[in-house]
């Protein structure tokens, strides 16, 4: 059967004026990323994604989404602490300075517009299309998963309707999920090509993903591998993680001299370390011989603890002031809004307006 096409020209004027009153003037786009609620955010997530996201919102119009349902498609043996982990990660947010003044905080489960424009999606993209994403097999290989649910092979779909329910135009995404976000682009020009240019092709933004091992020297710090310094952690605790930090395993003494490459310790100093002359002290003289890891940890210790102290600052304040939830229910009303906009929007270029908005509320 032939599909009738509805141009954008036949979408009602007056969606069409609402819809460009809520983008954000002086602003590049609208900007979608987000984190699944799996527990406090370190100091890698920091450096990967935090750092970069606290200077987007100056430049986008920022949408940062805490998705709890992606939580369902490895499993169910986080739920227990989910409510816990999504104001950990508000407050983690708040704490690194993301605004809400100049940000929207969105949770997803209070986006219900998410699941139906989702379900449109799965209509779009084909089954051997989703089995090619690299990451799947990645994912199941990792969690031992012999057979991927039907939401864990749908994973991309859902982040399409994440990203195109608010019509975002652009998401930061390290070079890992680059595969997903080409999904969205098929979807998103499937449905216009199909239907009606209703959305954006959303662009990416792989900048420079900074990358932090874990204390245990392993290549990536983890909540689950123990090895992560959290955003959260109190100075004698952040102390303690340092002093036991995996160091260069062929140094006995002090006098020995010290491979400096590839050293966490080192990294760290690196990352957080202002004083650049002392890191380029420390580092001749550890190459030398001529200063042992317990000095180089502990200039760390006080170097990490510096620049936790206002982060540690800004989550009390939050914290007292307990504006958490608030904050989440109110970027989620504007994210549901809309939504609901661009539902309207699907529902009047597929034909399938059989009666007058109003009726969903």
């Amino acid at each position: 059967m032939s599909q009738t096409k509805t141009h954008v020209s036949d979408l009602p004027d007056q969606l069409l004026e609402t819809v460009k009153l809520t983008q954000e003037p002086h602003k590049k786009g609208r900007l979608l990323t987000g984190d699944r609620p799996t527990g406090r955010l370190h100091l890698g997530h920091y450096v990967g994604t935090l750092k970069n996201r606290v200077k987007l919102q100056d430049e986008y119009e920022c949408f940062f989404l805490i998705a709890d349902y992606h939580m369902l498609t490895t499993g169910f043996d986080k739920l227990p602490e989910i409510k816990t982990n999504i104001r950990e990660i508000v407050l983690d947010y708040l704490s690194v300075g993301i605004s809400p003044e100049r940000s929207t905080i969105v949770l997803q489960s209070l986006v219900p517009q998410t699941a139906v424009l989702q379900l449109v999606f799965s209509m779009l993209v084909t089954v051997p299309r989703l089995q090619r994403v690299p990451t799947l097999k990645e994912v199941m290989k990792d969690l031992h998963i012999r057979q991927p649910s039907m939401g864990l092979l749908g994973y991309p779909v859902l982040q399409a309707a994440d990203i195109l329910i608010v019509r975002g135009e652009v998401v930061p995404v390290g070079k890992d999920q680059a595969s997903h976000l080409e999904v969205t682009r098929e979807i998103a020009r499937r449905f216009n090509e199909q239907f009606a240019p209703v959305f954006p092709e959303p662009d990416t933004i792989i900048g420079e993903v900074g990358t932090l091992p874990g204390t245990d020297g392993q290549t990536k710090m983890s909540k689950s591998l123990g090895n992560a310094i959290f955003l959260a952690d109190d100075p004698e605790t952040v102390t303690k993680k340092v002093m036991s930090m995996y160091t260069d395993p062929k140094r006995i003494h002090p006098t020995d001299p010290g491979t400096v490459e590839g050293n966490p310790v080192f990294t760290y100093h690196d990352a957080f370390n202002p004083n650049k002359d002392e890191v380029e002290d420390l580092k001749r003289r550890y190459r030398a011989g001529r200063v042992g890891d317990i000095e180089v940890k502990r200039r760390l210790a006080e170097a990490l603890n510096a620049f936790l102290d206002p982060i540690r600052t800004r989550r009390t304040v939050a914290q007292l002031a307990g504006d958490a939830d608030e904050i989440l229910l109110e970027g989620s009303k504007r994210a549901r809004s809309l939504a609901e906009e661009t539902l309207h929007m699907v529902r009047t270029a597929m034909k399938m307006d059989h009666f007058p908005a109003s009726v969903f509320h």
